[in-house]
């Protein structure tokens, strides 16, 4: 692990001035703070915080091509299982994400423009918790950090919110789908493909927003983007890399479980 008086941070931001008084604040406040560079977009962010594999991320919201919390998602979806997580800092000119959200699931937020006295408080949250972090990566960390980000985007619906029938489009068609059919839920784009024993449906909703909603059926998240019917899973394939793949009751092909997820699938 490296030196919590000295670990590496990269930040994500689309403003080239933010991001440079960003940087400069940061040089001042904490000089031992290793700086790994600027992404631009919430591509470039992705890519470089998967290959640096950064101890801290500071990450703008509204990015072109990626939103932060979007980049923040992906990031621990793939994390190397032998690595804790990177710490999250959300840096953003947009209160509505605030407080209550935030606080579940980073360990700072800072309104825009950041101020040296603001920035003066994360950096002391930084170290605390580099600090008190444990120095190997404990099984479902990346885990926990991907449904925490997940939760600021879409909170668990509550009392008439939740539904126990998905009315699902197949062509001009609406099927009416009990949950308890339902093998498995996959996003795509901006749509949830609805995948039964019978065939699929798609749904015009996120799937963050579905997985919260349905009720009468425990499902199990595997992937960032795939949710499966606990009660279906029959085994667990690990090939040579570690990955896992599924075999699942009423699902031909196999499904694919992602690194943060793959604790859940190792034997007892």
């Amino acid at each position: 692990m490296t030196n919590p008086d000295t670990p590496l941070a990269l930040i994500a931001e689309d403003e080239p001035v933010l991001a440079r008084s960003l940087q400069r604040l940061l040089a001042q406040t904490w000089p031992g703070l290793r700086l790994a560079g600027v992404a631009e977009d919430g591509l470039a962010a992705t890519a470089q915080a998967l290959a640096l594999l950064p101890d801290i991320l500071f990450l703008d919201i509204r990015m072109p091509g990626r939103s932060g919390l979007d980049v923040a998602e992906m990031v621990a979806d793939d994390w190397p299982e032998d690595r804790p997580t990177p710490l999250l800092v959300f840096v953003t000119a947009f209160d509505e994400f605030a407080v209550a959200a935030f606080e579940r699931a980073a360990v700072d937020y800072v309104l825009k423009p950041v101020t040296p006295e603001r920035l003066h408080k994360t950096v002391a949250r930084l170290r605390e918790r580099l600090a008190a972090r444990a120095p190997v990566a404990l099984a479902g960390d990346a885990a926990e950090q991907l449904r925490t980000v997940q939760a600021i985007q879409a909170p668990p619906a509550t009392g008439d919110e939740r539904i126990k029938v998905i009315r699902a489009g197949v062509g001009n068609t609406v099927r009416m789908i009990p949950v308890a059919e339902v093998v498995c839920l996959e996003a795509t784009d901006k749509y949830v493909n609805v995948v039964t024993a019978d065939g699929e449906a798609l749904v015009r909703m996120s799937l963050r927003e579905l997985a919260a909603r349905i009720v009468g059926a425990e499902f199990t998240q595997v992937h960032r983007s795939v949710y499966v019917a606990t009660g279906r899973i029959r085994s667990a394939t690990r090939d040579e890399l570690g990955h896992y793949s599924l075999a699942v009751d009423g699902l031909a092909r196999p499904l694919k479980v992602s690194r943060a997820f793959a604790h859940l699938f190792r034997p007892m």
